[in-house]
Protein backbone atom coordinates (compact mmCIF):
# COMPACT_ATOMS: atom_id res chain seq x y z
CA UNK A 1 0.00 0.00 0.00
CA UNK A 2 1.29 3.42 -0.95
CA UNK A 3 1.61 5.72 2.05
CA UNK A 4 0.90 9.46 1.97
CA UNK A 5 4.10 11.36 1.25
CA UNK A 6 4.00 12.96 4.69
CA UNK A 7 4.22 9.56 6.43
CA UNK A 8 7.28 7.39 6.94
CA UNK A 9 7.02 3.63 6.62
CA UNK A 10 7.14 2.16 10.13
CA UNK A 11 9.23 3.36 13.03
CA UNK A 12 12.94 3.45 12.28
CA UNK A 13 15.28 2.17 14.98
CA UNK A 14 17.23 4.84 16.79
CA UNK A 15 20.58 3.86 15.25
CA UNK A 16 18.98 4.15 11.79
CA UNK A 17 17.75 7.64 12.64
CA UNK A 18 21.19 8.65 13.92
CA UNK A 19 22.80 7.37 10.72
CA UNK A 20 20.29 9.20 8.53
CA UNK A 21 20.68 12.56 10.26
CA UNK A 22 24.47 12.33 10.44
CA UNK A 23 24.52 11.80 6.69
CA UNK A 24 21.82 14.36 5.89
CA UNK A 25 23.37 17.13 7.98
CA UNK A 26 26.85 16.44 6.63
CA UNK A 27 25.60 16.57 3.04
CA UNK A 28 23.41 19.65 3.41
CA UNK A 29 23.64 21.93 6.46
CA UNK A 30 27.43 21.72 6.77
CA UNK A 31 27.81 23.10 3.24
CA UNK A 32 25.05 25.66 2.69
CA UNK A 33 21.84 26.91 4.24
CA UNK A 34 18.54 27.05 2.39
CA UNK A 35 16.43 30.19 2.38
CA UNK A 36 13.80 28.37 4.48
CA UNK A 37 16.29 27.96 7.33
CA UNK A 38 17.48 31.54 7.05
CA UNK A 39 13.90 32.84 7.18
CA UNK A 40 13.17 30.72 10.25
CA UNK A 41 16.27 32.10 11.94
CA UNK A 42 15.19 35.64 11.05
CA UNK A 43 11.82 35.12 12.78
CA UNK A 44 13.40 33.57 15.88
CA UNK A 45 15.85 36.44 16.31
CA UNK A 46 13.00 38.93 15.86
CA UNK A 47 11.14 37.21 18.69
CA UNK A 48 14.21 37.36 20.94
CA UNK A 49 14.74 41.02 20.15
CA UNK A 50 11.11 41.82 20.90
CA UNK A 51 10.93 39.84 24.15
CA UNK A 52 14.17 41.43 25.38
CA UNK A 53 14.88 38.66 27.88
CA UNK A 54 17.78 39.21 30.27
CA UNK A 55 20.45 36.51 29.81
CA UNK A 56 17.95 33.66 29.36
CA UNK A 57 18.84 30.00 29.59
CA UNK A 58 18.17 28.60 26.11
CA UNK A 59 17.71 25.01 25.02
CA UNK A 60 17.93 24.28 21.29
CA UNK A 61 16.32 20.94 20.48
CA UNK A 62 17.49 19.46 17.18
CA UNK A 63 20.32 21.88 16.42
CA UNK A 64 21.69 19.79 13.53
CA UNK A 65 25.11 21.14 12.62
CA UNK A 66 24.79 23.93 15.16
CA UNK A 67 24.48 26.50 12.34
CA UNK A 68 22.01 28.65 14.31
CA UNK A 69 23.46 28.11 17.79
CA UNK A 70 26.06 30.94 17.70
CA UNK A 71 23.26 33.43 16.94
CA UNK A 72 21.28 32.15 19.92
CA UNK A 73 24.40 32.41 22.07
CA UNK A 74 24.26 36.19 21.64
CA UNK A 75 21.02 36.22 23.67
CA UNK A 76 21.89 33.91 26.57
CA UNK A 77 23.47 30.67 27.74
CA UNK A 78 22.76 27.87 25.24
CA UNK A 79 22.49 24.11 25.56
CA UNK A 80 22.04 22.43 22.16
CA UNK A 81 21.02 18.84 21.41
CA UNK A 82 20.76 16.62 18.34
CA UNK A 83 20.75 12.97 17.29
CA UNK A 84 23.62 13.62 14.88
CA UNK A 85 26.50 12.71 17.19
CA UNK A 86 29.24 12.90 14.54
CA UNK A 87 28.05 16.26 13.22
CA UNK A 88 27.58 17.57 16.75
CA UNK A 89 31.16 16.62 17.61
CA UNK A 90 32.40 18.89 14.83
CA UNK A 91 30.06 21.66 16.00
CA UNK A 92 31.52 21.46 19.51
CA UNK A 93 34.99 22.02 18.07
CA UNK A 94 33.81 25.09 16.15
CA UNK A 95 31.87 26.62 19.04
CA UNK A 96 33.40 25.49 22.36
CA UNK A 97 31.43 28.12 24.28
CA UNK A 98 28.21 26.16 23.66
CA UNK A 99 27.19 23.06 25.61
CA UNK A 100 26.36 20.44 22.95
CA UNK A 101 24.63 17.20 23.98
CA UNK A 102 24.26 14.37 21.49
CA UNK A 103 21.43 11.90 21.84
CA UNK A 104 17.70 11.35 21.66
CA UNK A 105 16.03 14.35 23.28
CA UNK A 106 13.27 12.11 24.63
CA UNK A 107 15.76 10.14 26.75
CA UNK A 108 18.40 12.80 27.51
CA UNK A 109 18.57 13.57 31.23
CA UNK A 110 18.68 17.29 31.97
CA UNK A 111 18.21 16.73 35.68
CA UNK A 112 16.39 19.63 37.28
CA UNK A 113 17.48 22.07 34.58
CA UNK A 114 14.81 24.62 33.74
CA UNK A 115 15.11 26.89 30.71
CA UNK A 116 13.62 30.25 29.84
CA UNK A 117 13.39 29.55 26.10
CA UNK A 118 13.31 26.41 23.97
CA UNK A 119 14.01 26.72 20.24
CA UNK A 120 13.24 23.82 17.91
CA UNK A 121 13.39 24.10 14.12
CA UNK A 122 11.86 21.38 11.91
CA UNK A 123 12.13 18.63 14.52
CA UNK A 124 8.50 17.95 15.44
CA UNK A 125 7.78 16.14 12.16
CA UNK A 126 10.65 13.71 12.80
CA UNK A 127 9.77 12.35 16.24
CA UNK A 128 7.67 9.24 16.86
CA UNK A 129 5.49 10.58 19.68
CA UNK A 130 4.74 14.24 19.03
CA UNK A 131 2.56 14.70 22.13
CA UNK A 132 5.28 13.31 24.38
CA UNK A 133 7.83 15.50 22.62
CA UNK A 134 5.83 18.65 23.40
CA UNK A 135 5.27 17.54 27.00
CA UNK A 136 8.98 16.95 27.51
CA UNK A 137 9.83 20.41 26.21
CA UNK A 138 7.21 21.89 28.54
CA UNK A 139 8.70 20.00 31.49
CA UNK A 140 12.02 21.79 31.00
CA UNK A 141 10.53 25.27 30.66
CA UNK A 142 9.83 27.54 33.58
CA UNK A 143 6.21 28.71 33.94
CA UNK A 144 5.87 31.64 31.57
CA UNK A 145 8.84 30.41 29.51
CA UNK A 146 8.75 30.56 25.72
CA UNK A 147 8.68 27.85 23.06
CA UNK A 148 9.85 29.02 19.62
CA UNK A 149 8.95 26.29 17.14
CA UNK A 150 9.14 25.80 13.38
CA UNK A 151 7.69 22.78 11.62
CA UNK A 152 6.71 21.78 8.11
CA UNK A 153 3.29 23.01 6.95
CA UNK A 154 1.44 19.87 5.81
CA UNK A 155 -1.17 21.85 3.87
CA UNK A 156 1.39 23.47 1.58
CA UNK A 157 3.82 20.55 1.30
CA UNK A 158 1.12 18.07 0.27
CA UNK A 159 -1.06 20.35 -1.83
CA UNK A 160 1.50 22.42 -3.71
CA UNK A 161 4.71 20.39 -3.66
CA UNK A 162 6.06 17.07 -4.86
CA UNK A 163 8.36 15.79 -2.11
CA UNK A 164 10.64 12.73 -2.32
CA UNK A 165 9.67 9.88 0.03
CA UNK A 166 11.38 9.65 3.43
CA UNK A 167 14.83 8.13 3.40
CA UNK A 168 15.75 5.02 5.43
CA UNK A 169 15.83 6.06 9.07
CA UNK A 170 13.88 9.28 8.50
CA UNK A 171 10.69 9.57 10.52
CA UNK A 172 8.18 11.93 8.92
CA UNK A 173 4.79 13.24 9.97
CA UNK A 174 3.93 16.76 8.89
CA UNK A 175 1.09 18.56 10.68
CA UNK A 176 -1.70 20.94 9.77
CA UNK A 177 -2.07 24.25 11.57
CA UNK A 178 -4.96 22.95 13.72
CA UNK A 179 -2.97 19.81 14.58
CA UNK A 180 -0.08 21.92 15.83
CA UNK A 181 -2.43 23.96 18.02
CA UNK A 182 -3.85 20.73 19.42
CA UNK A 183 -0.36 19.45 20.25
CA UNK A 184 0.57 22.66 22.04
CA UNK A 185 -2.49 22.61 24.27
CA UNK A 186 -2.80 22.41 27.24
CA UNK A 187 0.91 22.92 27.96
CA UNK A 188 1.17 26.18 26.04
CA UNK A 189 -0.74 29.29 25.13
CA UNK A 190 0.00 30.08 21.49
CA UNK A 191 0.80 33.79 21.09
CA UNK A 192 1.64 33.71 17.37
CA UNK A 193 1.14 31.18 14.59
CA UNK A 194 1.83 31.95 10.94
CA UNK A 195 3.67 30.57 7.93
CA UNK A 196 6.90 31.59 6.23
CA UNK A 197 8.63 30.88 2.90
CA UNK A 198 6.01 30.35 0.19
CA UNK A 199 7.22 27.46 -1.98
CA UNK A 200 5.59 25.28 -4.62
CA UNK A 201 6.73 23.01 -7.43
CA UNK A 202 3.36 21.79 -8.76
CA UNK A 203 0.03 23.35 -9.74
CA UNK A 204 -0.92 26.98 -10.01
CA UNK A 205 1.09 27.94 -6.92
CA UNK A 206 4.23 26.94 -8.79
CA UNK A 207 3.64 29.93 -11.06
CA UNK A 208 2.49 32.22 -8.26
CA UNK A 209 5.75 31.55 -6.43
CA UNK A 210 8.00 31.50 -9.50
CA UNK A 211 11.09 33.68 -9.54
CA UNK A 212 10.11 34.95 -13.01
CA UNK A 213 6.88 36.42 -11.63
CA UNK A 214 8.15 37.53 -8.24
CA UNK A 215 11.41 39.17 -9.30
CA UNK A 216 9.83 42.28 -10.90
CA UNK A 217 7.30 42.51 -8.04
CA UNK A 218 10.12 42.40 -5.51
CA UNK A 219 11.95 45.15 -7.40
CA UNK A 220 8.96 47.45 -6.93
CA UNK A 221 7.42 46.35 -3.63
CA UNK A 222 10.27 44.59 -1.85
CA UNK A 223 9.13 41.54 0.12
CA UNK A 224 5.56 42.78 0.53
CA UNK A 225 4.05 40.07 -1.69
CA UNK A 226 6.06 37.32 -0.02
CA UNK A 227 4.97 38.50 3.41
CA UNK A 228 1.34 38.61 2.27
CA UNK A 229 1.50 35.00 1.07
CA UNK A 230 3.09 34.01 4.36
CA UNK A 231 0.28 35.63 6.36
CA UNK A 232 -2.33 34.01 4.12
CA UNK A 233 -0.93 30.59 5.08
CA UNK A 234 0.96 29.66 1.90
CA UNK A 235 4.35 29.29 3.58
CA UNK A 236 6.37 26.09 3.66
CA UNK A 237 6.90 26.39 7.43
CA UNK A 238 4.58 26.91 10.40
CA UNK A 239 6.14 29.28 12.96
CA UNK A 240 4.77 29.22 16.49
CA UNK A 241 5.62 31.40 19.49
CA UNK A 242 4.01 29.91 22.58
CA UNK A 243 4.13 30.62 26.30
CA UNK A 244 4.12 27.87 28.89
CA UNK A 245 0.96 28.03 30.94
CA UNK A 246 1.00 27.98 34.73
CA UNK A 247 0.65 24.55 36.31
CA UNK A 248 -2.84 23.56 37.41
CA UNK A 249 -1.77 23.48 41.06
CA UNK A 250 -0.30 26.97 40.81
CA UNK A 251 -3.46 28.21 39.11
CA UNK A 252 -5.51 26.91 42.07
CA UNK A 253 -3.19 28.64 44.55
CA UNK A 254 -3.38 31.92 42.64
CA UNK A 255 -7.16 31.66 42.42
CA UNK A 256 -7.45 30.96 46.17
CA UNK A 257 -5.11 33.85 46.96
CA UNK A 258 -7.23 36.19 44.85
CA UNK A 259 -10.36 35.09 46.71
CA UNK A 260 -8.68 35.74 50.07
CA UNK A 261 -7.36 39.12 48.99
CA UNK A 262 -10.73 40.17 47.60
CA UNK A 263 -12.53 39.09 50.78
CA UNK A 264 -10.10 41.11 52.92
CA UNK A 265 -10.49 44.17 50.72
Amino acid sequence: MKLPQNMSRGDALLDQQVSFWNRWNAETREHALQDVSLRQAEIITQWFDRLNLQNPRILEVGCGTGWFTPQLDRYGRVTATDLSDEVLGRAAERWPEVEFRAGDFMTLDFGNAVFDVIVTLEVLAHVADQKAFVRKMASHLRPGGWLMLATQNREVLERYNRIPPPGPGQLRRWVYRHELLGLLQPEFLCAELFTVCPKANIGVMRWVNSAKLNRPVRAVAGNALERLKERLGYGWTLMSLSKKTLSQAFKVIVSFANVVINSVI
